[in-house]
């Protein structure tokens, strides 16, 4: 038998001693209060959780008394005189060279991976962690969770992005069909700035999804070229190559030059279906909140008095409160309340707007019962700005479509945007001046949306089965009249073009055979017969020279024939679905889900459907729809790498739509990245 003396490692023998009464019993005796507790007697070993609970529960009067003075206990967490730990005064730590030390380390790594979370999902500067009111809150919770630092978190962060993009990445390389891409640039403080590139897919299940992609630093941003090594990067470091399908920007950042140039550069790298007319130049929401600021700038003096009659009522209580009494006395039956506008969120200057129009009675007899109250707007002024409001309305309604819970399909943007064109169109002519100077500057613009997205939005609405061919043609012939036809046409074009080239795309590649003399054998069919089955190589030979497997004299008829049939059978996919009656329209209709239960009856339609329903119309994020101005990075996310500023713009992306290695349980293993 061993009888080495074990050393005792409980932090309770920092105030207990031990005393031998006999040679078959031992106590341990409070250092404090002098009180005996039993330890040892005989063969049986009381332990120490009692010995524990005479400190740590204050049931020592001695401890009592010296917690009361402000003395601090080993067993309690350290504590300053008010209250506060002292970052300083660390507890001692007795940790056992066992087992457990294995779980204190899991412990420690699954709150370093919550705190990297915490800081990804909140903004949170990196340096919190050194932070003295941060490590006195962490020191208060777990007094044995050691001190991090600055780099160390970093390296947890961009690990943290590393784990999601790869989780991301396996998700697009599993994707059947295509994804599209939208750019978006932050400004800064500097002369730099950050491309944000989104991508929106649908996968197998036919579920949408919309990911930031990439944060790239743009040392030019006002160049030609200056989104080049951002886009190549993204469809390089994605696997986008022979993947992408549309690209959307805005004119704010990408004039016809810049849209020239990555049109010309996507052409070489991927080329675009419907010849390039898949590269969207304007985003959707900065389209409406373009427009709504010509709307306020007409009336910016009538607008202007609204906001300062308002701000008059709501930034004094007394003034308040006889608005309050008034509308009570003119009985207004309006029950919207007074709110001073964010002059940056458009959206909130409808609803003042809105608000103030409906309270007009009381704002024309409140200088009667207030002096100091002497804004005067006329009866004039109070109807034009109902007329504004109308207006505004119908923008409001259309961008609500992007802050739903989730992104809605491109078919969805159909039905606000021809009603905007349509009612300006109406507007623009009004008999009424007022409308009629209001309306004109905002149809102008919203035309040359219209032109430039008008056939995406109309592919778009085709491939809902409640609409299909027919809404097009039944707004068309509201908005271009006698003219209906022709633009009618255009869409039914683009969209059998872009389904021919589906057609191509599932065919099998032709093999070729050498005959004696040692070059391909040709045949003489004719070119337009077989422009579905046979490719154009790209050889020294006559540039439109054909050629096609061959194993006999008959074997090109053989193809001749499976080819035509190919053809037969394909193109009345496409027919039958837009002769087939549409179906009856609802207001809640999954139109993806309605395309997953076709996919077998439109084999290739349903693909097309796939990569067109997601086309993102928009750049902006949800939180930015109602946005006057461009978004600019604050100072501190200009001073960071710019791999750690896409590492925390991106985690925060992916972790907010609940990516399956979130879980720290279920993604354990940390990746390692050189800082």
């Amino acid at each position: 038998m061993n009888n080495k003396r074990r050393r005792k490692k409980s932090i309770v023998w920092e105030h207990f001693t031990i005393e031998t009464v006999d040679s078959g019993c031992t106590r341990a005796r409070c250092m404090q209060c002098k009180k005996s507790f039993a330890y040892i007697s005989g063969s049986k070993l009381a332990g120490t959780s009692h010995l524990k609970r005479h400190i740590a529960l204050g049931i020592c009067p001695v401890s009592r008394i010296n917690q009361k003075n402000g003395e601090v206990l080993a067993l309690t967490p350290h504590s300053s005189v008010n209250g506060t730990q002292d970052v300083n005064d660390l507890p001692r730590k007795r940790l056992k060279s066992t087992s457990g030390s294995n779980h204190t380390s899991f412990f420690q790594d699954r709150c370093r991976y919550d705190i990297a979370k915490m800081i990804i999902m909140h903004e949170y500067p990196l340096d919190m962690v050194e932070c003295p009111a941060f490590l006195n809150s962490v020191r208060a919770l777990q007094p044995q969770f050691p001190v991090v630092a600055l780099d160390a978190i970093e390296r947890d962060c961009v690990g943290l992005y590393q784990r999601e993009r790869q989780t991301l990445l396996d998700l697009i390389g599993s994707v059947p069909g295509r994804v599209n891409l939208s750019l978006d640039m932050w400004s800064t403080y500097q002369s730099v700035g950050y491309a944000f590139i989104t991508g929106q897919f649908i996968d197998d299940d036919w579920k949408l999804h919309r990911r930031i992609l990439a944060v790239v630093l743009l040392p030019f941003p006002d160049s030609e070229s200056a989104f080049n090594h951002a886009i190549l990067s993204c469809i390089s470091d994605w696997n986008l190559e022979n993947k992408l399908f549309a690209v959307t920007l805005d004119e704010s950042f990408a004039n016809k030059a810049v849209r020239r140039n990555l049109r010309h550069l996507l052409s070489v790298k991927n080329p675009l279906i419907l010849n390039g007319k898949l590269l969207i130049g304007s985003c959707y929401a900065r389209v409406l909140g373009h427009l709504v600021q010509d709307a306020l700038g007409s009336l910016r003096e009538t607008v202007k008095k609204v906001r300062d009659s308002v701000k008059y009522v709501v930034t004094v209580d007394a003034c308040q409160e006889r608005f309050n009494d008034l509308k009570l006395q003119l009985q207004v039956p309006s029950a919207k309340s007074l709110v001073l506008d964010d002059q940056t969120q458009w959206n909130t200057t409808y609803h003042m707007l809105i608000a103030a129009c409906e309270l007009k009675e009381v704002f024309s007899c409140l200088d009667t019962f207030d002096s100091n109250y002497r804004i005067t707007l006329t009866m004039d002024e109070w109807k034009q700005l109902d007329v504004l409001c109308t207006f505004l309305k119908l923008l409001l309604d259309a961008a609500n479509l992007l802050t739903g819970p989730t992104y809605p399909t491109a078919n969805a943007f159909f039905h606000e945007a021809w009603k905007i064109q349509l009612e300006l169109k109406h507007a623009a002519v009004s008999d009424d001046a007022f409308i009629r100077n209001l309306t004109r500057p905002m149809h102008e613009r919203f035309n040359r949306y219209w032109k430039d997205c008008s056939l995406v939005f109309s592919i778009a609405v085709v491939m809902d089965p409640r609409f299909k061919m027919k809404l097009v043609e039944f707004s068309f012939s509201r908005i271009y009249g006698e003219d209906a036809d022709h633009w009618v046409k255009v869409v039914s074009d683009g969209v059998h073009d872009l389904f021919l080239d589906y057609v191509v795309q599932m065919l099998p590649p032709p093999t070729f055979v050498v005959n004696g003399d040692g070059g391909f054998l040709k045949t003489d069919m004719p070119e337009e017969e077989t422009i579905l089955h046979c490719e154009i190589l790209d050889t020294e030979v006559p540039e439109n020279e054909i050629f096609l497997s061959t194993s006999d004299e008959l074997s090109d008829f053989d193809v001749y024939i499976s080819g035509m049939t190919s053809h037969q059978n394909m193109k009345p996919e496409l027919d039958q679905y837009l002769e087939e009656s549409v179906l009856p329209r609802m207001q809640e209709f999954d139109v993806l889900g309605w395309w997953k239960l076709n996919r077998k009856k439109y084999p290739i339609l349903s693909k097309m459907a796939s990569d067109i329903l997601c086309i993102p119309v928009s750049t902006v994020s949800q939180d930015s729809v109602f946005d006057i101005t461009c978004k600019k990075m604050d100072r501190y996310r200009c001073s960071l790498r710019p791999s750690t500023v896409e590492a925390l713009v991106c985690a925060k992306d992916w972790l907010q739509h609940g990516s399956s290695s979130s879980d720290y349980l279920a993604s354990k293993t940390v990746v390692k990245m050189e800082l």
